[in-house]
């Protein structure tokens, strides 16, 4: 047993030199806007408040989408989440916010099906003959793109880069440590 302890020490001291490498690795990542420009910006989703109004993330995030339309990085927005347990669809109360802040309707597209990640993914790619989209946009907190750029790139969709809001949490410690597991389990 006591041959084992070094090795017990040494795995350890390796997981978390990888986790705190990884984690270095997804902030940087998602702080990173190459000013790329793209056919279409997704945006995905987050918490619509029980009153109806948006969580602060989800707001940074449309105010993202808003300044690539707005700078003319992008021509589309699609606007992805599921159905709350507060009962709205995020999808819909994004575009009311964009149209709200004078995004012409007819370049949003919603998808209210895009209820984690993944569903966000296929549901955009299957946007893209429809949509005649060839290069896209992530929008998402900082901890989560890399992730979401990685499962794009798993479809086979690699023209592709990220923007997120300069907006930080105390929850955002639990994020990216969930986002390190997500990224290795997907």
């Amino acid at each position: 047993m006591k041959s084992l302890k070094p090795i017990f020490k040494f795995l350890l001291l390796a997981t978390i030199i990888w986790f705190i490498g990884h984690s270095m690795f997804i902030i940087v990542d998602g702080l990173n806007d190459d000013q790329k420009k793209a056919d279409v910006a997704v945006i995905l989703g987050n918490k619509v408040n029980e009153d109806g109004t948006l969580s602060k993330r989800l707001e940074k995030r449309l105010a993202c989408g808003l300044n690539l339309f707005r700078q003319k990085r992008i021509k589309k927005i699609i606007v992805s989440g599921g159905l709350g347990k507060e009962g709205f669809y995020e999808g819909d109360k994004m575009k009311n916010y964009l149209v709200k802040n004078n995004i012409p309707p007819e370049v949003i597209t919603v998808d209210n099906l895009g209820n984690n990640t993944i569903e966000t993914v296929e549901n955009t790619l299957r946007l893209k003959d429809s949509l005649n989209f060839k290069s896209l946009i992530v929008v998402s907190q900082y901890f989560h793109v890399t992730r979401t750029k990685m499962l794009f790139k798993q479809k086979g969709f690699k023209n592709l880069s990220s923007v997120s809001p300069r907006y930080f949490e105390w929850r955002d410690f639990y994020a990216i440590t969930r986002e390190f597991f997500a990224y290795y389990s997907e």
